[in-house]
């Protein structure tokens, strides 16, 4: 597969950089200088602001704004009517352009409809945003968040498998057998 598919009622500026087998859907605006990796899907409605950067494999549900300072790795999925924001005190008075926050989406996590991220907190690796919740801190890797603000209640596989940790601190993914560690707060996949 070459090249990338967008509906005739896509907007695409100049400048983006759209990887081969992307989809982007109706009523989509991609905005200059971002960078879209291969296989990504687009829905519809979805606004991509400049120098945004996704990467391969990256789902984006219907009504999603995706601002200046968001990097997605690859595999992240993004569902419907999620929420970046990217300054942490907007007047609508006063420009704060050069003054947006980072936000850093870790490779395979995942982020629930209707959930907000404040800006300049960072979701880890295969993380699991719960539907509806506002980040507030940044989220570590393999965790499991829900609520406002959000608190984590566990942790996930890379399948999205809730861990039942033992008592040795391992847990089994049931999906692909693959066995975690916790560690001081943390958690590893061993094998």
């Amino acid at each position: 597969m070459t090249g990338y598919f967008a509906h005739e009622t896509a907007v695409i500026d100049e400048g983006c950089d759209i990887g081969d087998g992307t989809k982007i859907w109706h009523f989509s605006h991609v905005m200059s200088n971002c960078k879209i990796g291969e296989r990504c899907n687009l829905g519809q409605n979805v606004v991509v602001s400049p120098e945004v950067v996704l990467g391969t494999n990256v789902k984006v549900q219907n009504n999603v704004s995706i601002y200046t300072g968001v990097v997605c790795e690859d595999d992240v999925f993004l569902g419907p009517s999620m929420v970046f924001t990217n300054v942490i005190n907007p007047r609508s008075a006063v420009n704060r352009r050069g003054q947006y926050a980072k936000t850093l989406v870790g490779k395979g996590a995942s982020i629930g409809a209707n959930a907000t991220i404040v800006c300049g907190n960072n979701i880890g690796a295969y993380a699991l945003i719960g539907a509806g919740s506002v980040v507030t801190k940044d989220v570590k890797p393999f965790a499991l968040v829900v609520g406002n603000p959000s608190k984590q209640i566990g942790w996930v596989s890379e399948f999205g498998h809730r861990l039942n940790f033992d008592e040795r601190g391992q847990a089994v993914c049931p999906e692909s057998k693959q066995v975690y560690s916790l560690n001081n707060e943390s958690v590893t996949r061993i094998k």
